[in-house]
């Protein structure tokens, strides 16, 4: 893999973590998630404006990655409900490269090399560093499956996203469409609670509308990346965001302990750098 797109997938894991930020610190975390969906919307309408259409052959791929998502932000928010950003994110992160890896394998029949093979698994084991204790109890068990079932979900929407591109022929395109269709997540969300959402402040309702921005924009840079290289290899790069959201718990929100995340992000370091080689 190039060292352009290496950097270009890096920076939109950063951005990934820092809207997981928004929402963990977030007082309604339901009616957070729903702008952060909303925010999806406004950048997809003005790609759809000015894009060409992608065609309707890649409509049922859009469609599956909406409920897809939809599941996504639900999980993701019952996870948060009962753990740290710092132990919740890299369960759900952690768990994602192998399973797109594999998915890719069967489903498009993408093999990656052994050296490749050996980065994702690195950035997954590394990861996982972060989850000590959370699978013997630290958690409670509606965390832990809600988080291990947000892994499923960014698997398949990963894989999902990563055939519909690569068949539309027009990456920007279904980039526009993809975030358009996010209307109908945010209105299913907003939906019976529009009290929720008036009791919020101004703060917060342009907090969240901004962090769906940054959450599309990473999103984005990471769809045009699964054009240019392997979905196990770009997926694997993009859960490092999972080393910027630790940084993130214990700087932000006094999340710990430090020790083993120093750890993780050797391991993850070391991922990377085989990722790069191969």
């Amino acid at each position: 893999m190039s060292i352009a797109i290496t950097l270009l997938v890096l920076f939109a894991a950063f951005l990934h973590a820092l809207w997981n930020a928004v929402v963990k610190g977030a007082g309604d975390k339901t009616m957070m998630l729903g702008l952060i969906a909303l925010g999806h919307v406004i950048p997809g309408l003005v790609i759809v404006a000015f894009a060409p259409s992608p065609g309707w052959s890649v409509w049922p791929y859009v469609l599956a990655s909406t409920v897809i998502h939809w599941a996504y932000y639900y999980l993701l928010n019952v996870a948060y409900r009962f753990g740290d950003l710092s132990v919740i994110y890299p369960i759900a992160r952690g768990l994602a490269p192998v399973l797109v890896a594999v998915g890719a394998q069967f489903w498009i029949g993408e093999t990656l090399p052994g050296i490749a093979w050996a980065g994702v698994l690195s950035v997954s084991a590394g990861i996982m560093v972060l989850t000590r204790g959370a699978f013997s109890g630290a958690l409670p068990m509606t965390g832990l499956m809600a988080a291990m079932g947000t892994a499923v979900m960014i698997a398949a929407y990963s894989l999902v996203d990563g055939v519909g591109i690569r068949l539309s022929g027009n990456a920007l395109g279904y980039i526009g469409w993809l975030f358009a269709a996010e209307i109908l997540v945010a209105a299913y969300i907003f939906y019976g609670r529009m009290d929720r959402l008036r009791a919020m402040s101004a703060k917060a309702l342009w907090l969240g509308l901004a962090g769906g921005v940054i959450s599309g924009t990473a999103y984005g840079l990471v769809l045009y990346a699964k054009t240019l290289a392997p979905l196990g290899v770009v997926s694997a790069l993009r859960e490092t965001s999972v080393i910027f959201a630790a940084m993130i718990g214990v700087l932000w929100f006094g999340e710990g302990p430090k020790g083993n995340r120093l750890v993780a992000s050797v391991i993850v370091a070391a991922g990377i750098i085989l990722i790069g080689l191969a």
